[in-house]
């Protein structure tokens, strides 16, 4: 069962990637996309990084939801066209569902059954005597990988600014703007007027 599950898991991959490129409608390519994920982390469930599987659902899918975002508002994608193919597409939606609900009832008794022996990690990759695979992992980037692991969040940082940037770059023309150094230079007296009106008369603004 374990061997089944590992080459459904394998199959489903590399079929969702390659629809993942050849899907024409950039949401269909996400939605392949967030498919391939999940079935990677059947993988990694199979092998026993349980840990490695509920990143790959919990980043990379969250991640991909904001990749979404990013794509309907950078594209102008026409929704009433896809709402118009809704039910064309229903049953190849439905189909997908099964299949991942299949998925996860067979990764889950195939976990139970015993994860896949791929050999003995040698080295510093070996895991810790008594610890689960969570803690080994973090023993191993919070120590020898440590500088790696910095360098990748950096280059995930600049990313994520650089893709606001190419955001609002086209938008400039259309918002205001805060000039910091007049709101600094603002004294109280040229921002507030004291006024005693009489009774009955108004203030001019």
């Amino acid at each position: 069962m374990t061997v089944f599950a590992f080459y459904m898991f394998a199959a489903l991959v590399i079929a969702s990637g390659a629809f993942t490129i050849l899907a024409r409608n950039p949401v269909h390519s996400v939605l392949w996309l967030i498919l391939a994920f999940f079935n990677a982390a059947g993988l990694m469930v199979l092998v026993g990084a349980e840990f490695l599987a509920m990143l790959l659902i919990v980043v990379y899918v969250g991640a991909v939801a904001v990749l979404f975002l990013f794509v309907v508002m950078m594209l102008n994608i026409d929704f009433a066209e896809l709402r118009a193919g809704f039910m064309k597409n229903a049953p190849l939606g439905v189909a997908i569902a099964v299949i991942l609900l299949a998925e996860l009832v067979l990764g889950i008794g195939a976990y139970r059954a015993g994860k896949l022996e791929l050999g003995t990690p040698l080295g510093d990759a070996a895991p810790i005597a008594g610890a689960s695979n969570t803690e080994s992992l973090g023993a191993l980037i919070y120590t020898k990988y440590l500088f790696l692991f910095e360098v990748a969040g950096v280059i995930l940082l600049v990313a994520m600014i650089g893709a606001i940037v190419l955001t609002h770059r086209g938008q400039r023309s259309t918002r205001g703007h805060q000039n910091i150094a007049k709101q600094n230079a603002r004294r109280p007296q040229d921002a507030t007027v004291n006024v005693k009106p009489e009774v009955g008369q108004g203030v001019e603004l």
